[in-house]
């Protein structure tokens, strides 16, 4: 089935563009986008179905990089009904793709856990889904742990974080049917560096975080292959003017991608500022860290294997910060708000710039010709009013 979608404004790779269409062609499973731009300058096929979505705003489906789960479920369980219920809360709020993400736990759970997530990432790569309808779908899994640096561990639990070495990456890496796609490690422990050279070689997008690295053993770790930095400015070293750490490397070396939970509590309004003023952009990246008590009410919550207590939009394991509540399209909100950035500009930090960290921009990310029709509509305020994932309307 051939459909063409019509709005006030498209955001395509190039620039916004008003008055515009975005074709796709769809089996009611998956889709791809034919074309997208002006109205005057596509041709539209014959007999496709139109969709108008009047004065909306027509944008790729949000991805997120770090999510631990929602609608009460943390993505650990792995079971396909926890998955499902995930999935179906993130494409509420515009996702239509996720890296589920495991925290620190012990190994026999970690690896349980690799199994049941890493079959549900084979399906969708074969393009087997669920006929249940549109929900969001995951690229990769997301390692947080358990190579992070002891005295940056936020919430992990000390007694479960591992010393690097590639024998360990590889149990994990087979366990998840090499469904890894994002590995968090903090570059200056021993033994850290060839696991990021063994995980880069399997395509894995490393990401240092968790980390009191000096500036030194930071840049180490991107000449060894890290490609990102995990929710900057937390569970980092703080930045010192003449000891700038690993914040100061990964705010100013233009190699690197970075993402931060954009919510007003892991970080400041003028610090999220900041970061996009260091970032830009082409580096600067949306993350949600959410946990499974996200689209619930208060109360108490699952992170991996320990309670989180969550009271508004403050999630705690005692006296820490344990994750988010925060949604990818408030996110994107926030951005305009705390930087009074354009709608488009705030669009691609979660869209286009993790696509690109993750390697798969040639067909997610992006309203263009060969990517996957995963399409969010929003407002000139950035509320979701539709999402389609794959052409299939969520």
């Amino acid at each position: 089935m051939k459909v063409y979608l019509t709005a006030k404004t498209v955001l395509t790779p190039e620039a916004p563009v008003a008055n515009g269409v975005v074709v796709y062609e769809s089996d009611g499973k998956t889709g791809t986008i034919v074309a997208a731009g002006a109205r005057n300058a596509i041709e539209v096929p014959a007999g496709a179905k139109h969709i108008d979505y009047g004065n909306a705003v027509l944008a790729p489906g949000f991805i997120d990089i770090h999510i631990h789960g929602g609608a009460g479920h943390d993505v650990m369980e792995g079971s396909a009904s926890a998955l499902a219920a995930v999935e179906e809360l993130l494409a509420r709020h515009g996702v239509t793709s996720y890296c589920p993400t495991t925290v620190t736990a012990p190994m026999d759970v970690t690896l349980k856990s690799l199994e049941k997530i890493g079959k549900a990432v084979s399906d969708t790569r074969a393009g087997r889904f669920s006929d249940s309808g549109a929900r969001a779908r995951p690229n990769g899994i997301h390692l947080e742990g358990p190579f992070i640096s002891t005295a940056k561990c936020g919430v992990h639990p000390l007694k479960d974080i591992q010393k690097p070495s590639v024998e360990a990456f590889e149990k994990l890496w087979q366990a998840s049917g090499g469904a890894v796609s994002v590995m968090t490690a903090a570059p200056e422990v021993d033994g850290a560096l060839p696991v990021i050279e063994a995980a880069t070689k399997r395509g894995v997008m490393v990401s240092l975080g968790h980390s009191d690295a000096e500036s030194a053993e930071t840049k180490a770790g991107i000449t060894a292959g890290g490609r990102s930095a995990t929710h900057t400015f937390n569970a980092m070293r703080s930045l010192n003017h003449r000891d700038p750490g690993i914040l100061g490397t990964v705010l100013t070396d233009e190699r690197i991608f970075a993402d931060i939970v954009a919510d007003g509590v892991h970080v400041a309004p003028d610090i999220v500022k900041l970061f996009l003023l260091a970032k830009g952009k082409d580096r600067a990246i949306l993350i949600t860290d959410a946990l499974s008590a996200t689209g619930m009410p208060d109360g108490k919550y699952k992170l991996g294997v320990f309670d989180i207590e969550v009271k508004g939009n403050l999630c705690m394991n005692g006296d820490t910060i344990a994750g988010s509540v925060l949604t990818m399209d408030a996110a994107v909100r926030n951005v305009m708000s705390f930087a009074d950035w354009n709608l488009a500009n705030s669009v691609r930090l979660a869209t286009e710039n993790p696509a690109r960290a993750l390697g798969i921009e040639k067909k997610k990310g992006r309203l263009a010709a060969g990517c996957d029709a995963d399409i969010v509509v929003l407002s000139d305020e950035g509320k979701v009013i539709k999402t389609i994932v794959g052409g299939v309307v969520a």
